[in-house]
This record gives structure tokens, sequence and C-alpha cells, in this order.
């Protein structure tokens, strides 16, 4: 973790966690440590250390950070992509909304549900370690259990994201009982214990942390604003929002209001290495590299999901911009999104013989289209080309499989070829840069959000240009590294109506964050995914023939399946989602 001491004694190698699912909630290390003979101050620091690092212990497959199969190709933003449909078949299936076949094996989504309880028992065992200790022996006893359970909460809140009916664990918590609980919990009653386990760290954590990557006040509450947020979207038990809870609302904008940050002056900052943990990120995984480990410290969450064929990157081309994503970005001639007509048409699909696109006579875009999508024709990650050799031109090649997932690319996840922050492993790319779970322009989104939803659309407005005005200033990298200026971007001048206001606000979401990971979630969380993603494929799958079968069913497919494994070895404690 950047700036976070790493002790690296043999306390933690006892932190070596087995393989089996009957041992994924059981973190008690084996031989001769226990909870009983590590209770010191020093000990007790490497044990929240090793938690912060559970967070981000994950990798290509059974993801805990980058939501890119979850949200994105799980959404209308992007399609799988890869060698085919054959080439990790299992994210096809979720592409395909096609989650009943009665094994889905070790990938994907059965992995992350065991990455993020391991991640849990590491949070709950350095806890069971820390409230034992005397204060006067650990000055810093209550933070660092903020900080424990703030990680904890994340953990718990992306797997509810994920599966929604899941098992809290807690430090307290025998095996016994950790063995008789059940994941079959009301559903406002599951998000209110992730919002105490974040209510306890704002209510003890100080507003800023020495040691950038640890948890704050500020961090907290951002988390508490985006849980109530959820909470406020009432589901019946079949996944259909039933009520929307004004009070919740109300603690949205509380705790919205509690967060301390800025936006990044230009939009692409937040994806380049050397500008992380800037006053955007308010919370995020941190990665390391030559930190004398044999890789480093770095994610290869993303890792499947370089361009191909360029000879600059490694591989597999997958994480590929939908033709309905690219569309989102057009704007008309008062610089204003296309709310209701915006997939009319396509845009920049005309390959020309030289393999680059055709900008359409007349568009005109938001910049952010140049920070989120590879296009042919336009500069990739800001650039022509790489130490005066290697063309860094997008081109049509580039595509893996173009006659299945089209030719556009994904640009926030990759860096420069030339980038120190890069580890390659074989084919696949690592990279030292941060996976940030929440920013600053979600905060703003937030409040904006509870706002028009209390009516109060008016004070929102004010929230949503600040996100467009930023937009508008973003146009300088691409501009200077060749791309043709097609920018037009202006501020709403008004809301005329609570109508108006909504459609602009998810809208807006959809432009800040696209290919990012939320959009997924955002259409469960507003009870919109059914009728949006089914709108979406009936008109996608006349452009891509992979999608010609895909349906998605509602009640069932806004969450995954709980993994058969736990259910079976709970012995059919643990419930399973409807429809499975």
């Amino acid at each position: 973790m950047k700036n976070i001491k790493f002790i690296l004694t043999g306390l933690l190698l006892a932190f070596t966690l087995v393989s089996c699912s009957e041992d994924f909630l059981e973190y008690e290390p084996e031989g001769v440590l226990s909870s009983e003979n590590v209770k010191t101050a020093d000990n007790a620091e490497s044990l929240v250390i090793a938690a912060y690092a559970s967070i981000a212990n994950d990798d290509m497959i059974g993801p805990l950070t980058n939501m890119w199969v979850y949200g994105s190709v799980r959404s209308d933003d992007s399609y799988k992509g890869g060698g085919g449909r054959g080439d990790v078949g299992e994210v096809d299936r979720y592409e395909q909304y096609y989650l009943t076949v009665p094994d889905q094996g070790e990938l994907m989504a059965p992995r992350t549900w065991t990455n993020y309880y391991k991640a849990i028992s590491r949070a709950n065992f350095a806890l069971s370690v820390i409230n034992d200790i005397p204060e006067e022996e650990y000055q810093i006893k209550t933070i660092r259990q903020a900080e424990l359970r703030f990680l904890r909460a994340h953990s718990h809140f992306m797997l509810k994201r994920i599966f929604k009916k899941i098992p809290y664990i807690t430090e307290e918590l025998s095996q016994e009982e950790i063995a008789e609980t059940s994941n079959d919990i009301p559903n406002q009653e599951l998000w209110n214990k992730i919002a105490d386990d974040f209510k306890f760290a704002y209510d003890n954590l100080p507003q800023a942390q020495d040691e950038v990557g640890r948890a704050d006040k500020s961090a907290a509450a951002a988390y508490l604003a985006k849980v109530k947020l959820y909470q406020a979207y009432e589901q019946n038990e079949t996944h259909q929002v039933v009520n929307i809870n004004q009070a919740m609302l109300e603690e949205v904008i509380q705790y919205a209001d509690e967060v301390t940050g800025s936006l990044e002056p230009d939009y692409g900052n937040n994806f380049l290495v050397e500008y992380e943990n800037g006053p955007e990120s308010i919370w995020a995984a941190q990665f390391s590299i030559d930190d004398g480990t044999r890789v480093g410290r770095v994610s290869f969450v993303t890792g499947l999901n370089s361009p191909h064929g360029t000879g600059l990157y490694g591989c597999c081309g997958f994480h590929l911009a939908s033709q309905n994503m690219v569309n989102a970005f057009r704007t008309n001639n008062e610089g204003l999104p296309l709310l209701d007509t915006f997939n009319n048409s396509d845009i920049l699909n005309d390959v020309q013989e030289d393999g680059t696109v055709e900008v359409n006579s007349g568009l005109s875009v938001d910049p952010r289209l140049d920070h989120t999508v590879g296009i042919p024709g336009r500069p990739f990650k800001y650039r022509n080309t790489v130490n005066s050799e290697g063309d860094m031109i997008y081109n049509f090649t580039w595509a893996r499989d173009p006659g299945v997932y089209g030719f556009f690319g994904n640009m926030k996840e990759q860096q420069a070829p030339d980038c120190s922050c890069y580890v390659k492993e074989g084919p696949f790319v690592g990279t030292s840069r941060n996976v940030i779970f929440i920013r600053y322009a979600d905060v703003l989104l937030f409040k904006a959000e509870a706002l028009i939803q209390l009516d109060r659309y008016e004070e929102a407005l004010p929230l949503i240009n600040e996100i467009r005005e930023r937009a508008a200033a973003s146009s300088t990298r691409p501009v200077e590294a060749g791309a043709s200026n097609i920018y037009n971007v202006e501020l709403y001048d008004s809301f005329p109506s609570k109508e108006f206001a909504w459609k602009a606000l998810k809208f807006e979401r959809r432009l800040e964050f696209g290919m990012e990971g939320p959009r997924f979630f955002d259409l469960v969380r507003w009870g919109e995914a059914a009728e949006t993603l089914n709108a979406y494929l009936d008109e996608e799958k006349t452009k891509r023939d992979f999608l010609a079968n895909a349906v998605f069913t509602a009640g069932r497919d806004e969450y995954y399946p709980i993994p058969q494994r736990e259910i079976d070895f709970t012995g059919g404690l643990y419930v399973q989602n409807p429809g499975y």
C-alpha cells in the first residue's frame, strides 16, 4: 500500500488462506499463533495493514476492485470482448444474462464471494486482537478499530451489490455462530448493519490521515451517503423498487456535505498514475511497484483488457465500449446531451480503408468520450507516439475480434505503454495505478440525486453543472494530441421539471462514470434495469449478432446467484436468490 509501511514479518505468513470453501470464514492462523498470543500494539499494526491489503487481493478472475465485468459488461456500457464468445465464456454468460446453469465453476462471482469473505475474515481477526489490547498500551486503538470496521463494511457493501443476500459476519461471532448465520436477512436490516459499521468509522476516524490510503472521516461520510442512497430505494423480494425513503435521502445530503474534496481540474487526471490520490480521490485501493517484491504490489484486475495486436501492450482485447455507450456522448447544438434521442443513429462507426473512422459531418460530442473510449483515428491515451517510436493512433487493427465485438476500445483502464507503472506477466499487464472506489464527482451526484428525489431539483442544478463545467474544461489533452476538435459541452440553464432533472442526473452519471463499473448497479438501484437493458439489447443486437438471444429477466437478473457450493456447504442454510 502506497505510503503505508509494510511490516513483513513472520506474523503475516501465518495468514495464508486455504482454498477450501469450508475455511473462508475461519481466519484463525494455524501453528503457534492465535488471537491470544499476538495481542500487542506492534502486531495489531501489522494486522491492520494486512486487512487493508486484502481488499485489493484480486486478479483478472474473481475481482474485488474494478467492476468491469459486474457493472460495465453486464450493462449497456460495454461488451466482453476478447477472442470470441468462448474466450472466458463465463463472462459471456453474464453478458447474455444466462446464469441458470447449475454449476458456475470457480470463476468470477463465486471466487469474488470467497475473496471478499477472506477480506472480512482479516478485518475481523484484527478486531478480535485489538479489542482486547488496553488503550494505555495502544493509544490509537479506537482509530484502528474504526478503520477495520470501515474495511469490513466496504467488503459487505460490495458483496451486497452483487449478490443481495449475504451473511453479515463480525468479530463477535464464534465459529459455531458463523456456521449458523444465514444470508436470509431482511434487506433493510442488512443495509443497516453495513451503515452501522460505516457510522462507527465516521464517528471515530480523524478528518484526515497522515498515511495516504487509510480511511478517514471524509471517506466514511462519502460511504454513508452512498449506502443511504442505495438503501433509500426500497426493494421487494423480486427486486422491484416499491418505495423511495425520503428520510434516508435527507441523510444522503447530510453526509455528502461532510465530505471534503474537489474535482480534478481535468477529467483525465483521474485515470493517470501521476495524479493518483489527488483531491477527487475520496478512497481508493492503493498499489505499488518496485517495492522489493518480484512483480510489485500491482493490480492485474484489468490484465485482460489491453489493446490487442498493437505490439505496444500485451493482450487480450477485453472490455470494449458498446455502440450505445459511444452514442451517449453526442451533444446537440446547445452542447447538451440528447437525453431521449442519443441512440437514434450511430456515430463514429464508418471505417475507412486505412483502418480509421470517419467523423460524422456536423458531429459534436462531450470530450469525456476521448477520455473513455478508444476510437480508430484518434490518439490513444493522449499520445501520438511512444518515445518517437510506435504509432499511438488507435486503429481498427487494435481490435481483436471486430467481426463479433466491433472496434471501440477502453481508455480509462490503460496507461501509455512506456509508463513506469507497468509490470508484464507473460501477455498480461499489471499496473500500480490506484483503483478508486469513490471520487468526489460521485459525492456531488449522490447529493444531486437525493435533492431531485426530494423535489428540490433546482438545488441539484449547480451540482450537475459543476460536473459538466469540468467536462468542458477537459478538452486540452486529446486536442493537443491531435484529435479533431469536435467538442461542445455547455451547462444547463435550468431544470424545467423534476422529470427533466431526473433524466439529466441519470445521463450525467453514465457519462461521468462510463465504463468504470457503476452503471449496472445504478440501474438496479433505480429499479430500471429490465426496461433499460432490454431496450438496449433490442437495438444493439441488430448491430452485434452475438447478442441475438440475450434477454434480461426481471426479478432474477438484478443479482447474481448465491454460489451453489456455499449453499451446499451450509446444508441449505443459505437461501438462493429468486429465479435461480
